[in-house]
């Protein structure tokens, strides 16, 4: 969206209006002021409506990737446009939570509309016995399975670029893409016989 020239946007303040009284009937001071009025008259539309400018539901789509880089959050052109003004409106959230298993499953839904199962691989090992060594380290590798909410499933490079945007440095991870959530629901309550 361009401000800078908008067809037959009216200024608030004409500045024919203000002039002397002596210019009031100048039919060339008139015409010459309207001209400046209309050059005006976005910058006055703009300054009038600055508070929706930082909200992120309301700002200009071409605004909105600059607030974004205000708050420190990444978003891609390719997003829907909705996703990303919630991921700038919900930023100081997913800051809180980044690099956690939540942060990454809200991520996840956010960005993709996915249903996310997230299966850590990571730990730590100990004994009481203090000659013996440990048993061997846990693997580092974190298994994320991912499932349309609504939709197609997602692909799984949109996957992992949102994945590689809030996934700590130092883990690995593997991902897959499943028709469905990996464990239906079952009747809440029955035991099985």
């Amino acid at each position: 969206m361009n401000r800078a020239a908008v067809p037959g946007l009216p200024s608030p303040y004409p500045i024919g209006e203000l002039l002397p009284a002596l210019f009031a009937d100048d039919d060339f001071a008139q015409r010459f002021t309207a001209g400046l009025d209309t050059v005006l008259a976005p910058v006055f539309a703009t300054l009038d409506n600055l508070p929706a400018y930082f909200r992120p539901r309301l700002a200009p789509a071409d605004f909105l990737d600059w607030l974004a880089s205000w708050v420190a959050v990444e978003t891609d052109p390719a997003w829907p446009l909705e996703v990303r003004r919630a991921v700038v409106e919900r930023a100081v959230e997913l800051h809180r939570w980044r690099g956690t298993r939540r942060g990454l499953a809200e991520r996840l839904r956010l960005v993709l509309g996915a249903g996310v199962e997230i299966v850590d691989g990571g730990g730590a090992t100990w004994t009481t016995d203090p000659g013996p060594v440990p048993s061997a380290a846990p693997s580092g590798e974190v298994l994320i399975r991912v499932w349309p909410l609504y939709g197609p499933a997602p692909d799984e490079g949109r996957v992992l670029s949102v994945v590689r945007a809030g996934f700590p440095v130092h883990l690995t991870c593997r991902v897959e893409i499943l028709p469905g959530p990996p464990h239906p629901p079952g009747p809440a309550g029955r035991a099985e016989d």
